[in-house]
């Protein structure tokens, strides 16, 4: 009978988690092997060689079913998930907007999994609400925006976007809560020819459609010229539509063009029009004294989006958004089941009311580890030193014949071509070559770079982002993009 409930005692205990004894070991374990990974990442390459198809297989051969001892799962992570990844922390990562995952935000990140919360209401994670509320009041002390931002935390700028989008819908078209958008007037967004797709993602979503975003012109420096803008806001309501959003963007994707918000800002006020900025990329550079004549006018917007994963060292994914009339987001999605209501519902904040997701993260302890981690001094020298490692790069793309820079660097990135002949090598088998040098150049596992399409031609970027990235790191960039060109023409 003893030995019976001993047996039963054992299975009971068996349908609990790992032992503490075994999660501080295997703890340990982990914590080396990330701090062995951030130490000597440079050594493989930026990108896996492998194809479509080839991590899968292995991982369907590896894995067996049935329970298995950690110390293999993390010797499988080792030698099957960690050749097909590619090295967002590798020093040599330029393409994109690089993301650094910093030391403090990497251990708040396991913090958070670990007290699990889901902050969806106050009372569900009171210190998880407010934690976020104060993280980032702190983050728009930083950048210069005055009180009146209300911020929320999403997972990227797609989400923030939308949010903000569908905020602007609800105070030009309020009914379309209630009853949609079929037979409401039509509404469009205006955003440049250089915005981020993301705007158009959000206007399928919110029921405006592709039609719904008219893209305006832009100038020699890729910025919405402020005139085209006018004229066709006062196109649409001649003709019965109604201005819904005007986005500008600082730090535009393909060119890290500036948009003239003030300018914009004045139109906007004109036709009582949401205005959104987005500053995912180039957000946190207004941290930065020396660079915060960029943002003048930011703050007349109505909402901002500033992504921390792309250039503040917080891992993904962090996507804050700032909304200067935040009762209109409120509006736009809070709904509240008898489930979820509280006796502080109408006097705390709640985050699901801001937003699509219910389920919410603790992603602000990250954010909050890195802002007191690295100091606002710290956080400046280190974007500071990342535009000078850019415009070093771009002097010597200047310098070099048969290269051009293309854009203006007001930040970190740098958009380039190789132009073999005297006419900007406007041609189909210019960028022919510049497609292939960047294969070239990629294909050596040193450095990762992106390419974009500028004047319909093909053009290549170098964005520094990431803080293991040193000046040898940006020199080895430019020694193999000119070899490279070398071979291939």
């Amino acid at each position: 009978m003893a030995r019976d409930r001993a047996r039963e005692t054992e299975a009971r205990l068996s349908l609990s988690d790992m032992s503490p004894e075994e999660f501080r070991r295997h703890g340990h374990d982990v914590v080396d092997w990330i701090a062995e990974y951030l130490q000597q990442v440079d050594s493989y390459p930026v990108l896996p060689s492998v194809k479509p198809g080839e991590v899968r297989r292995e991982l369907d051969e590896v894995v067996k079913g049935g329970a298995e001892p950690f110390q293999r799962l993390l010797e499988d992570f080792d030698s099957t998930v960690i050749p097909g990844i590619t090295h967002w922390n590798h020093p040599g990562f330029f393409a994109y907007f690089p993301t650094s995952a910093s030391g403090p935000g990497i251990l708040a990140e396991m913090l958070s999994a670990a007290v699990n919360v889901n902050a969806m209401v106050w009372k569900s994670s009171p210190a998880g609400t407010e934690l976020e509320e104060h993280t980032l009041d702190l983050l728009r002390g930083l950048v210069g925006l005055p009180d009146g931002f209300f911020g929320t935390i999403n997972d990227t700028a797609s989400s923030s976007s939308l949010y903000a989008l569908a905020a602007a819908r609800e105070a030009a078209l309020p009914t379309a809560r209630e009853h949609g958008l079929f037979g409401a007037v039509p509404g469009r967004i205006y955003a440049s020819e250089e915005s981020h797709s993301s705007i158009d993602k959000a206007a399928v979503t919110l029921g405006f459609g592709l039609e719904g975003v008219r893209r305006i012109g832009t100038d020699d420096q890729f910025r919405m010229d402020p005139a085209a803008l006018r004229q066709a806001v006062a196109a649409d309501i001649g003709e019965g539509v109604r201005p819904v959003a005007i986005v500008a963007t600082l730090g535009t994707t393909s060119t890290s063009s500036v948009d003239p918000v003030n300018d914009l800002a004045d139109i906007a006020a004109e036709h009582d029009t949401w205005l959104h900025v987005d500053a995912a990329y180039a957000g946190p550079a207004a941290i930065v004294p020396e660079l915060r004549h960029h943002f003048v006018g930011w703050e007349r917007a109505d909402s901002i989006v500033i992504n921390p994963h792309k250039w503040l060292f917080t891992p993904i994914d962090c996507s804050v958004l700032y909304c200067r009339r935040p009762e209109q987001l409120r509006k736009a999605f809070s709904l509240t089941p008898e489930y979820l209501k509280t006796e502080e519902h109408e006097t705390a904040t709640n985050l699901m009311d801001y937003g699509l997701a219910l389920g919410r993260r603790l992603r602000a302890l990250k954010l909050w580890f890195v802002l007191r981690y690295f100091g606002s001094e710290g956080i400046a020298d280190r974007l500071r030193e990342h535009c000078r490692l850019a415009a070093g790069f771009a002097s010597r793309v200047e310098r070099e014949a048969g290269w051009r820079v293309v854009a203006p660097v007001p930040f970190s990135m740098v958009a380039f071509r190789f132009c073999p002949t005297d006419d900007d090598g406007a041609t189909d088998a210019a960028d022919r070559i510049n497609l292939a040098i960047l294969e070239r150049v990629n294909a050596s596992g040193e450095v990762f770079m992106s390419h974009t399409r500028m004047n319909d031609r093909i053009v290549l970027r170098l964005c520094v982002g990431n803080l293991r990235t040193k000046e040898a790191h940006v020199d080895r960039a430019w020694e193999l993009l000119r070899e490279a060109a070398t071979t291939v023409v």
